[in-house]
């Protein structure tokens, strides 16, 4: 970040007191601040950057250039910029910006607003007109992503940002969005599940950038797993003959599309099955299909992490064809997504929430959500550091490096 003068006005120094300086370049959002005194804040900190529990909570975040909050706009360096949020209740917010670099910056709360508390519906903009900073792009060029996170009751940040003295802006002691999400999913944890929420908003530093790989509409029918330039994906064609893909994908949408290291093709879905796709990874001989909510998470997830450039880290390419799982011993049913990495599972009554390592190993060893547990009513979560899940049934936590499974 830099700090830039307003006209007429003296700086304050980030951590020097009242000392006046003409230009601070530190990286990433520009914060321009004003003359007037900043009154103490006091941040109290959780936040994280992945998706959270599917919650009645809801808190959006977008920029001036992006009011859908879904594109990922483009600014030059030196360029204004603003900020807008908005949440569906009352709540306590955090801004961050993750930089191209790693850096990171913790734009608000800040020492120039009164409150980091917005009330529900009502819609913010940093800067708000008349405020004593402004927000301009510093660089480097790449791309940023903007986390606001809403919580129920204020948070403490002290283990990730701290301000010095009277200066207006806290400095975050960590650097990179995986130390940052490690760091917020820490502290959120004791939270109840229902009483926080997260959201993110790109835009990218420099040049226009490649856009994320959506694939293009045909305007004539196209086959399964046919490409734009006109070859076939095999694997695709063989999935969508596999798993008769006129009674349960319905016909294509798109082409077949690079996406990350592989390919993918979308599709309309039919009936329950809802929106569909076939993913096929580089170097495999099969390809998968994923439906309707496993596939909304899916991308979630994607979105969250990458921009939706690639499949995400946590879950990988689809390992399997998503598959119905009759009703348990609960009285719940719903349907499993098998990926390289991990497995979601969905049902109507819990929602989507995503599994992985030891844990999941754990749960399907015992059967999964036809044992004892039941379906997951929840993502796994870091509890004091170390993975647990919470299910219908019980719950299972790592202790020691081990995990232990509890009926309720």
């Amino acid at each position: 970040m830099k700090k830039d003068r307003q006209q007429g006005a003296k700086e304050k120094r980030a951590g020097f007191g009242a000392r006046p300086l003409g230009l601070l370049a530190l990286t990433g959002l520009t914060l321009a601040l004003g003359a007037a005194q900043a009154s103490p804040a006091k941040i109290s900190a959780q936040s994280i950057i992945v998706n959270p529990v599917q919650t009645e909570m809801k808190v959006e975040v977008w920029t001036n250039k992006d009011a859908t909050g879904n594109a990922n706009p483009v600014y030059r360096q030196g360029e204004q910029i603003s900020v807008g949020l908005r949440a569906n209740k009352d709540a306590y917010v955090y801004l961050f910006n993750v930089n191209a670099n790693g850096t990171i910056d913790l734009f608000f709360p800040n020492n120039y607003e009164e409150s980091n508390f917005v009330k529900a519906n009502v819609t913010r903009t940093f800067p708000a007109q008349g405020a004593k900073y402004s927000l301009n792009i510093g660089g480097p060029d790449g791309q940023d992503k903007l986390l606001a996170l809403a919580s129920a009751k204020p948070l403490s940040l002290d283990d990730i940002a701290k301000f010095s003295g009277d200066q207006g802006f806290a400095q975050v002691g960590i650097k990179g969005q995986d130390n940052l999400a490690k760091a917020l999913s820490i502290v959120v944890n004791p939270l109840p599940a229902e009483s926080w929420v997260t959201d993110v908003a790109l835009f990218r530093v420099g040049a226009a950038a490649t856009p994320a790989p959506a694939p293009q509409n045909p305007q004539t029918d196209i086959a399964p797993g046919e490409r734009q330039n006109g070859t076939t994906d095999a694997a695709m064609a063989d999935a969508y003959a596999r798993l008769r893909g006129e009674g349960s994908l319905g016909r294509a949408s798109t082409y077949a599309t690079p996406w990350g290291d592989g390919w993918w093709q979308k599709f309309a879905g039919v009936g329950a099955y809802g929106n569909a796709a076939l993913l096929h990874a580089n170097g495999s001989s099969r390809s998968y299909a994923v439906h309707g909510a496993i596939l909304e998470r899916y991308l979630a997830l994607a979105k969250a992490e990458n921009g939706a450039t690639r499949p995400p880290s946590r879950l990988g390419w689809a390992a399997g064809d998503e598959k119905v799982i009759p009703r348990n011993t609960f009285g719940t049913s719903g349907l499993y997504g098998f990926f390289q990495n991990g497995a979601l599972y969905s049902t109507e009554k819990y929602g989507t929430f995503w599994l992985q390592g030891a844990v999941l190993k754990t749960y399907q060893g015992l059967g999964g959500s036809g044992s004892f547990l039941g379906f997951p009513v929840r993502d796994q979560y870091l509890s004091a550091g170390a993975w647990a899940a919470d299910f219908e049934g019980g719950s299972i936590r790592t202790v020691g490096g081990v995990p232990k499974v509890y009926r309720k």
